[in-house]
């Protein structure tokens, strides 16, 4: 196996691979209805990486150093016979972490089968429990108790839990303290993230973004914290104890507190192309290598060259610098995954 590293020196360890672009839910942070509406072109099924592409691209990333995988969306849980892919990535050598990011509807039917296959651990994306407020923000789409119902599924199907809230201001800030509460009685650890600018469809503005230490402050006036260290190099939450040693909980702050410099991860996107950002303006094709008559060989040393010369760093950026320049260009979270 050989590591590649980037321009600043940061290894290539976690891959992240969307296998569908579509999703169950219309959220306005990602999938707002009023773009992705009944008439919108999802990718046709030639279009979308086959499971054998994916395991091959993962067999191909695992001798560059990658040693986590995830699986994205869209909503993955909507590709069929998931598990089945699932199975097939658990068996390559190297690989030592299958993760998955959902929303939580369909893991109720799917937990045991995915944790049988070798899944190792889902973050489930929960953004309020008031079910009005999280049907406003999911397009009238989903109700709470399913995905808690889900949750519950994930954790007796023995799979690693943690929940991912976005907190938009004027949306669901209110909702902070309660949703802190609730998953520290149940004992899983609640991620905040701070809403991104990722794509062009959101109407990403700096205004609506709650920061860290708001969030911060809420929980605190909850329950005290204290910071604790990562629990590995490159990792993507900030890490709070509660001082009664009952859980904690991660802020993901990469408006307010970016994590750039120990970024590692690199993004493959339904169709095949690689972005080595999630708020990338352009991929490479790695679809069109695949299904030429190219061997593996030809495409470790394409991806290598593409890595070796990677200097992405957004969000630093966007702290330091107008977003202007890429507002037409981002690829959309739907897309890439988160």
């Amino acid at each position: 196996m050989m590591t590649v590293r980037d321009k600043l020196n940061r290894p290539l360890r976690d891959l992240r691979i969307s296998v569908t672009d579509r999703c169950n839910f219309r959220c306005q942070y990602c999938m707002p209805a009023e773009i992705f509406g009944p008439d919108y072109a999802f990718l046709s099924s030639d279009k979308i990486l086959s499971f054998g592409e994916i395991e091959r691209l993962v067999k191909i990333f695992v001798a560059l150093g990658v040693k986590k995988v995830r699986i994205t969306g869209g909503e993955p849980l909507l590709r069929r016979d998931l598990p089945v892919l699932i199975e097939r990535l658990y068996q390559i050598q190297g690989v030592e972490d299958i993760a998955l990011t959902t929303n939580g509807t369909l893991l109720k039917k799917y937990a045991q089968a995915l944790a049988q296959a070798g899944l190792s651990r889902v973050s489930v994306s929960l953004d309020s429990l008031d079910e009005q407020r999280f049907a406003e923000m999911n397009g009238q789409r989903g109700k709470v108790v399913t995905v808690l119902e889900g949750i519950e599924k994930a954790v007796e199907a023995g799979l690693a839990v943690k929940i991912n809230m976005v907190v938009q201001k004027g949306k669901n800030e209110q909702d902070i303290a309660e949703m802190a509460r609730f998953f520290k009685e149940k004992q899983h650890i609640l991620r905040f993230i701070e809403y991104m600018d990722v794509g062009n469809s959101n109407g990403w503005r700096l205004d609506d973004v709650v920061p860290k230490r708001e969030i911060l402050t809420q929980v605190q006036n909850f329950s005290p914290l204290h910071p604790v260290k990562p629990n590995y190099t490159g990792e993507v939450a900030t890490r709070y104890q509660y001082e009664d040693g009952q859980g904690e909980i991660g802020v993901i702050s990469s408006v307010t507190d970016s994590f750039c410099s120990t970024c590692s991860r690199a993004r493959i996107s339904a169709e095949g192309t690689l972005y080595t950002c999630l708020f990338a303006t352009n991929g490479v094709n790695l679809r069109e290598l695949l299904r030429s008559n190219a061997d593996d060989a030809v495409i470790i040393e394409r991806i290598s060259e593409i890595w070796e010369q990677r200097v992405d760093r957004y969000s630093d950026e966007r702290n330091e610098q107008t977003v202007q320049k890429r507002r037409n260009a981002k690829i959309e979270m739907s897309h890439i995954g988160g």
